[in-house]
């Protein structure tokens, strides 16, 4: 009976399954399938005799992971730039988000989404060959000005304690309207009869936004910072690979760029894997970790 009832559904609602297929499918060949590709990580693979023939050596490259010198200061420099992101750049499209929802000429409005929109779309390289352009000390235009004003450069392309700030700001300028898109949505369904009583107990703005419309998208903000979470040991590998030189490496080198080194310049596959399973497990905890704690504090969690 119950397996008619499923079939019977199954009919009944064919073409909304037809429509799930080709994103089923999608995650079924790009995300599961390569999945066995982990086992590379406890295996000494070599290329010429193959997967199945390459001895297996268990834990071998995460005790070498492990003891490695380097592994503090890419686990440092990692967290450090997560830090940065959560503390600078996560909460930077729900203040731009308020401020556009205060917005009441709609023209206006519309023009600065788009023009915040558009940086998303350039690429990163565009991104750094911009920031290259502007800092550099050969002519740049920020060197350019603090030498007439302060007689001094500053080269920031080369200095380990300006990476960091490079990596924030580049992220903001690229993705900060972007991000502003799903706050919005989300404010779009704040009930309007709530600020009209508001504004009849006597409410001036700050506080209709801070009693009605923060708590209206608290949710959202939980579930989007839970969903970050698992991005702790993820800074992306374009961005900072593009930014990095011999010179700011001590502060730049991160998990991304260590295993593109490690396993295509190097060709240690098997190690560079274990170290990208390393970074999962951990991405995993911390957001299994985060949502429990966020049900814990009455808020919705991702599942």
């Amino acid at each position: 009976m119950r397996r008619s009832t499923v079939m019977g559904r199954l009919i009944k609602d064919k073409w909304l399954y037809l429509l799930l297929a080709p994103g089923l499918l999608y995650f079924i060949i790009f995300k599961y399938v390569p999945m066995w590709g982990v086992l590379l990580a406890f295996k000494n693979y070599q290329p010429f005799i193959g997967f199945w023939k390459s001895d297996w050596v268990g834990l071998e490259h995460f005790r070498v992971f492990f003891t490695n010198p380097e592994f503090f200061m890419l686990l440092r420099n990692t967290l450090l730039l997560s830090l940065y992101n959560l503390l600078f750049f996560f909460p930077a499209p729900i203040v731009l988000a308020l401020l556009l929802n205060e917005v009441r000429l709609a023209i206006f409005k519309r023009t600065v989404q788009t023009l915040i929109y558009v940086p998303h779309f350039i690429s990163l390289v565009i991104v750094a060959s911009l920031t290259y352009v502007f800092l550099t000390t050969q002519g740049g235009i920020v060197n350019e000005m603090l030498q007439e004003h302060t007689g001094a450069k500053i080269d920031f392309l080369a200095s380990p304690q300006w990476f960091r700030p490079m990596i924030i700001i580049q992220t903001i300028w690229k993705e900060c309207g972007f991000g502003t898109i799903i706050f919005l949505a989300a404010l779009a369904g704040v009930d309007v009869e709530q600020y009209e009583a508001a504004v009849m107990d006597g409410a001036n703005r700050f506080r209709q936004m801070w009693h009605i419309t923060l708590p209206s998208i608290r949710s959202t903000i939980v579930i989007l910072l839970i969903l970050r979470m698992g991005q702790v040991m993820d800074n992306g590998f374009e961005q900072i690979f593009l930014m990095l030189n011999p010179l700011n490496r001590e502060t730049a080198e991160v998990f991304d760029t260590y295993v593109y080194m490690m396993g295509i310049t190097q060709g240690a596959f098997s190690y560079s894997t274990a170290v990208g399973l390393f970074k999962a497990i951990v991405g995993v905890i911390l957001v299994l970790g985060t949502n429990w704690l966020a049900k814990r504090f009455g808020q919705p969690g991702i599942y």
